[in-house]
């Protein structure tokens, strides 16, 4: 039979929310007429079934259907999909293929196997947790279409019962924020009083005002927040921190062993320092200096059965590049067997391409209204099994504030982006996959963390190690006034109370992953092109990655779908 006739039909099934097994799909694909023969069958289906069996076509068939449900389509007939009127290339592989399998060509087989055994991006080193594209090794240059991801590829078969989200941290609904100056004071006091907490511990803590006031001499420590760094002649390291009674100047020595930590310190994060007061009381010479950091003795939760979630981010639809092929490569392989553990997608923000983020962006955008680019990501991720858990934040494309934290999508949004039913947070956001805390955040403050510290601690190639700073100072974007944008709220949602077991980002377009003291740090890539503005500020972006983790191990496998 013709490829196009079952791979159209399981998409169309899979842009409602239905799975189906593949001898279900072949029995409708031969039918007279598939398409009444779809609407018929899914009419036939008991309400609480959750997969078009081979039997409930069969009956329909027969003539003889055991129950009614509502049909997928109005009218009974129209089986056209949204992705297929958005242009979507009807052989891009996965579900179809698997669904047909052994009653298409070999030959057909081969052109649009899905990915279960593919050659997708396997961490090399899930022990030490470091991987990213730039092993190229370790990476398919081709798209992930192999003749063994095609076993086991007959659908879903999951337990929604099972399941458990928890959604913390969402300030969706909740901001207090005027803009005004009071407002910042407030933000920045509840920054120190909980990262304070997290260090006062570790030093011989003083504040500011009661260092003034020493007669100089013996040992002091201090928790404060970074209000200036600055050299010396001599080539010395001078920090001011300031507390709630002011501000006191503390003195590295560049032949210390703590020297280098410098390089990592970013305005207004929250640090402590242990050492000498100078004898005259005016300076602080310091021995070591803390980060609020992940306790070395941390131990990540873990759920207690085999279960998987994908992490994606920036999908960019509207745009011209975004990828319509990868994305559906990707969703079709989410209907197979291989992917039947995968319960949970989380998206790390820019579902959309947006409009008018950067210069010119309008000659490179596919859908010009917002509302449409909304309109039509719903539409593919109706493409996404029906059983699945999406969580969804914002990012710095979409329509909503660009000051972090981000509220989720006002109400004129949401009533777009009604398909699965997602949970739409605030960015950041923490998440809660039974038992497994998963730290949501879009990522703009990556762009500053590169910029500020030296390449082999944070750059674009490794954007996990960027992460991992950001885990050190318990914070997601400390620095205040440079790229990223901070909304002043009664409480400072950026700061890590607790430490995740997973901390996802997405932005900056690059593949990597790795685990800082136990913490999965994972940067998921994005589904978009390369663009001409990309091309003019250098970013190669990496495209059509999926980062799957397995919420009972923590252990990560990358899957490429471009």
């Amino acid at each position: 039979m013709p490829l196009e006739e079952p791979a159209r039909l399981a998409r169309e099934l899979a842009s409602h929310g239905y799975a189906a097994d593949r001898e279900a799909i072949t029995l409708l694909a031969a039918a007279a007429d598939p398409a009444q023969a779809l609407v018929l069958a899914v009419e036939a289906t008991p309400d609480d079934a959750l997969k078009l069996t081979a039997d409930d076509v069969r009956e329909v068939l027969d003539g003889s259907p055991r129950a009614r449900r509502d049909p997928i389509s109005e009218d009974g007939g129209d089986t056209g999909t949204a992705s297929a009127d958005a242009g979507a290339d009807p052989d891009a592989g996965g579900i179809e293929s698997a669904s047909a399998k052994g009653d298409v060509p070999d030959e057909a087989a081969a052109e649009t196997a899905a990915v279960a055994d593919s050659p997708a991006v396997q961490d090399p080193s899930v022990s030490t947790g470091e991987g990213g594209v730039d092993a190229k090794e370790n990476v398919s240059a081709s798209p992930v279409e192999t003749e063994g991801s095609r076993a086991g590829a007959g659908g879903r078969d999951t337990d929604p019962s099972l399941r458990s989200v928890e959604i913390g941290n969402d300030m969706t609904g909740r901001s207090t924020g005027t803009g005004e100056y009071e407002d910042f004071v407030t933000t920045f006091r509840d920054r120190y009083q909980r990262l304070s907490r997290k260090l006062k511990g570790r030093v011989n803590h003083r504040n500011a005002s009661a260092l003034e006031a020493s007669p100089g001499g013996g040992d002091a420590g201090m928790v404060g927040m970074v209000s200036d760094v600055r050299s010396t002649a001599s080539g010395h390291w001078i920090i001011e921190l300031e507390d709630t009674t002011g501000v006191f100047p503390c003195l590295v020595m560049k032949d210390k062993d703590i020297a280098d930590l410098v390089d990592e310190i970013l305005f207004d994060e929250v640090i402590a320092v242990d050492g000498t007061l100078s004898d005259d009381g005016g300076i602080l010479f310091v021995d070591d200096l803390h980060f609020p950091d992940v306790p070395r003795t941390y131990e990540p939760s873990t759920a207690d059965r085999h279960v998987q979630a994908a992490l994606i981010s920036d999908v960019h639809v509207g745009s011209q590049e975004f990828m319509v092929d990868a994305w559906q490569r990707f969703t079709s392989w989410l209907h197979t067997e291989a992917a039947e553990n995968i319960e949970y997608l989380l998206i790390a923000g820019d579902m959309v391409e947006g409009v008018g983020i950067y210069p010119d962006q309008d000659e490179e955008l596919d859908i010009v209204d917002i509302f449409d680019q909304y309109e039509q990501f719903s539409e593919h991720l109706k493409e996404v099994p029906g059983d699945m858990e999406i969580v969804m934040i914002p990012g710095n494309h979409d329509a909503v504030r660009l000051a972090e934290p981000q509220p989720g999508f006002d109400e004129e949004i949401r009533e777009i982006m009604t398909a699965h039913d997602a949970r739409i947070v605030s960015n950041p956001a923490m998440v809660d996959l039974e038992g497994v805390s998963v730290l949501m955040y879009h990522g703009v403050s990556l762009d500053e963390v590169i910029a500020e510290m030296p390449e082999d601690i944070a750059s674009y190639d490794h954007p996990h190690k960027a992460m991992y700073q950001l885990l050190k100072k318990r914070h997601v974007a400390p620095q205040f006034g440079g790229h990223t944008r901070v909304a002043p709220e009664e409480k400072d949602y950026l700061v890590m109370d607790e430490v995740p077991d997973i901390f996802h980002t997405g932005h900056v377009h690059k593949l990597g992953w790795g685990k800082y003291r136990k913490v999965m740090a994972v940067n998921s890539g994005c589904w978009q092109a390369q663009t001409d503005f990309q091309k003019s500020v250098n970013i190669d972006p990496d495209a059509g990655f999926a980062p799957v983790v397995d919420l009972d191990t923590l252990e990560m496998t990358v899957h490429k779908f471009s």
